[in-house]
């Protein structure tokens, strides 16, 4: 269990990061004239209780044994004040990107190789996926947009592994799990901590957030990387016993979603896990339409007001998985089956 001063120690380092990166946003916003969303005080109260539950729900899986205590405190501080500055120095580009609105604005890539969809900016940040600078200063990027809590929600896929896992015996070892847009690494490396012992895999569509992975998990020995589109995954069938896949959904077309998710239908052994996380939904949070439509109209998210209607629970039904469960976190949701 943890102890007390665990606790305190918990709420004042997100209570910290929660004060700093609204400072930041509002500084950011009266320098690029960009107004705030205007958002109903009965939904604030609602985001108000839903991050209570949240930090909530991280302490009790830690006292469950669902994840180590260490991953509440595995914040990299010291990365992300060397990170800070450049993400500051390159403010103006993404404002001139955003007024401009180019969001074609990236390096040449070989575009037999990368679909439509994915050769743009994606949130007007500067070259896309394609480049070290976009993965160096990614993961900073989203937990100023969270305030501190993207770690929180992204780690909520692990429980339903670790009862997983339980359920086989506690084999970890014998585990074959696959992580599909897996980015710079930041899943990987919680559920590496958690399941040392498990084969971990991990597929992204960009070389530089891959070569930045590598370089993040060089302390993972049970570890495969590899440069692929999740719609078309090289891997044998039934190969893994858990696909996962977090914050990739939102940022496809329709037809992408259900070619990526019919590919982790495949891959996955029956009886296999399946764990979704992505931004929330209509179907389980329709008291945040207002502030999730918000969010595409300040962020190039171009497939994202379509997203909020495909309900990936679903989704994952359509294709094949059963036991499909929803869990809703914050303003993001986990989405939890199994392959028949």
């Amino acid at each position: 269990m943890l102890s007390r001063m665990d606790r305190l120690a918990y709420h004042s380092q997100h209570l910290s990061f929660l004060i700093n990166a609204t400072v930041m946003e509002e500084t950011a916003r009266l320098v690029t004239r960009n107004k705030r969303p205007t958002i109903d005080y009965a939904v604030w109260k609602v985001l108000q209780k839903r991050r209570t539950e949240l930090h909530r729900r991280d302490l009790a899986n830690v006292d469950a044994g669902l994840y180590p205590r260490d991953l509440l405190f595995d914040f990299p501080v010291r990365r992300y004040l060397r990170q800070f500055p450049r993400l500051v120095a390159d403010a103006p580009n993404v404002v001139r990107r955003m007024r401009k609105n180019n969001f074609k604005d990236i390096p040449v890539v070989d575009k037999d190789r990368f679909p439509p969809y994915y050769r743009r900016t994606f949130h007007w940040q500067t070259d896309g996926y394609f480049s070290d600078f976009s993965a160096e200063v990614y993961e900073l990027g989203v937990e100023l947009l969270f305030r501190g809590t993207a770690d929180v929600m992204r780690r909520q896929v692990i429980p339903p592994m670790t009862q997983f896992v339980r359920e086989h015996g506690g084999a970890a070892d014998r585990m074959k799990l696959l992580d599909v847009g897996c980015g710079t690494g930041r899943t990987l490396h919680q559920i590496a901590r958690t399941h040392p012992a498990m084969r971990l895999h991990g597929a992204d569509m960009s070389p530089n957030y891959i070569r930045h992975a590598r370089k993040r998990l060089d302390d993972v020995s049970e570890l495969t990387l590899a440069v692929e589109n999740g719609e078309a995954l090289p891997w044998a069938d039934a190969t893994f016993d858990i696909a996962t896949s977090t914050y990739m959904f939102h940022e496809l077309p329709r037809n992408a979603r259900r070619n990526v998710v019919r590919e982790m239908f495949r891959v996955v052994r029956p009886g296999g896990l399946v764990v979704l996380e992505d931004s929330a939904q209509l179907a389980e949070s329709p008291v945040l339409e207002g502030v999730l439509q918000n969010f595409p109209q300040e962020f190039h998210e171009p497939f994202y007001a379509d997203y909020l209607e495909d309900d990936l629970a679903a989704v994952l039904g359509e294709v094949g998985f059963t036991h499909v469960t929803t869990e809703a976190h914050l303003v993001a949701k986990v989405v939890i089956a199994r392959r028949p």
